[in-house]
């Protein structure tokens, strides 16, 4: 098997690493293996030790080369967390009534991408949202038509330069090149969105460990982006707090019991807990009290922030729901009611292969990656010179490190 037919998606979420192999033959992807592993070393999406989220990478990569029987020595990374941000930003050029070439359209987003970026900071994507031909709205592809005057509207995607820098440190350590990195969500919709939905407007919204993701899709241009800062694991430490248990407990006790809103439950049934004590009795009524209030309040930031993109006109496919948090019982229900928008589970699609991606949204981020590797070119995301230079610029201050 040739290692150029190799693409390889490496999700290092807060509470777990997932790295999913790809196989392009003529064309046509073939999922070939998947593997997950606890992840330590992360807190709400960003790195906080080196050495056990390497660890934990490592651990993924060995199993999945077992899996899928190839060898992995580059990976196309994701990166998510609170010092993501994403603005707007408007260039123009002159074309002088000649026909629009790729340069001048390249030309407009260079002028674009002329935005004032801080030191501490490097941009990830550059995103078109759309071109403006002396005054003509709505143009998807310019080049070829004739104008005096060419505008570019792009979304530009920032991270933060310490956290591109430990990601990458750490897939060295891991024994691996990161050959992109990625917002998440952004692979995330590869995987899961169909085109019609981009094109007549959806959110994305990826609930994960310690984050939870939201992008804006309208006319198939993606239109926005945002973090927040909650995720699964603040329902996990709710649990762990209300019943007076371990976190790992608490864990369990939420995936295999835990229900929001108003699904129907026995609320009287009794949990087993080995670390419950003897006087304590778990309910489903009592877990589902703990869970509510962390659910109401996770719906209403997404709602709030949808609200402030102007994200109920755009999206008239209503919301996608995405990532391991997607999963609680009753939790799609119940975001339909606060949010106000049809809302369906995105699992990832168009799945040949290893079925076990297209049953579980927790693989969303890593299945797309590798779709994302495939088909950036042709999503509209054009890849900044300055992206690469400091994916280069931070190989090399890695590489030092170990000189």
């Amino acid at each position: 098997m040739r290692k150029e037919n190799i693409i390889v998606g490496l999700d290092v979420g807060t509470t777990k690493v997932c790295v999913v192999v790809g196989r392009l033959t003529k064309g046509d992807l073939e999922y070939c293996g998947v593997s997950s592993c606890p992840s330590t070393g992360i807190r709400k999406g960003v790195i906080v030790d080196v050495d056990s989220t390497a660890e934990s990478i490592q651990r993924a990569v060995k199993s999945a080369e077992a899996l899928a029987g190839v060898e992995i020595n580059a990976v196309h990374a994701g990166i998510s967390g609170g010092h993501i941000k994403g603005f707007t930003s408007y260039g123009a050029v002159a074309v002088k009534g000649k026909e629009v070439t790729a340069a001048d359209v390249e030309r407009a987003i260079e002028s674009a991408k002329a935005s004032y970026v801080p030191l501490d900071r490097e941009v990830l994507h550059v995103i078109p949202t759309g071109y403006v031909l002396d005054g003509q709205n709505g143009i998807r592809e310019p080049a070829g038509m004739a104008g005096e005057r060419l505008e570019a509207n792009v979304h530009i995607v920032t991270a933060a330069v310490t956290s591109i820098r430990n990601l990458l440190r750490c897939c060295e350590r891991a024994g691996v090149e990161a050959a992109d990195i990625v917002f998440e969500p952004i692979a995330s919709a590869e995987a899961i969105l169909t085109n019609d939905e981009k094109e007549i407007g959806v959110v994305v919204v990826d609930v994960g460990g310690g984050t939870t993701d939201i992008i804006l899709f309208k006319d198939g241009w993606m239109r926005n982006s945002s973090v927040i800062a909650v995720g699964g694991n603040h329902f996990t430490n709710d649990i762990a707090v209300g019943l007076r248990i371990s976190i790992n407990e608490a864990e369990r006790i939420k995936k295999r019991f835990g229900t929001a809103g108003a699904i129907i439950v026995n609320s009287s049934e009794e949990i087993e807990s080995t670390e419950a004590r003897k006087e304590q009795k778990i309910t489903h009524g009592r877990l589902n009290e703990i869970i509510m209030p962390r659910a109401e309040e996770l719906l209403e930031m997404v709602r709030k922030n949808i609200m402030s993109r102007q994200g109920y006109s755009i999206a008239s496919a209503g919301v996608v729901l995405t990532g391991g948090g997607a999963l609680l019982g009753g939790f799609p229900r119940m975001a339909e009611d606060i949010l106000g928008m049809p809302v369906r589970i995105g699992f990832p699609r168009a799945i040949k292969g290893c079925r076990d991606i297209a049953n579980n949204p927790m693989y969303s981020t890593a299945a797309g990656l590798v779709r994302y590797a495939i088909s950036d070119c042709s999503t509209g995301i054009l890849e900044p010179e300055a992206c690469t230079g400091i994916l280069e610029k931070m190989k090399d201050w890695v590489k030092g490190i170990f000189i």
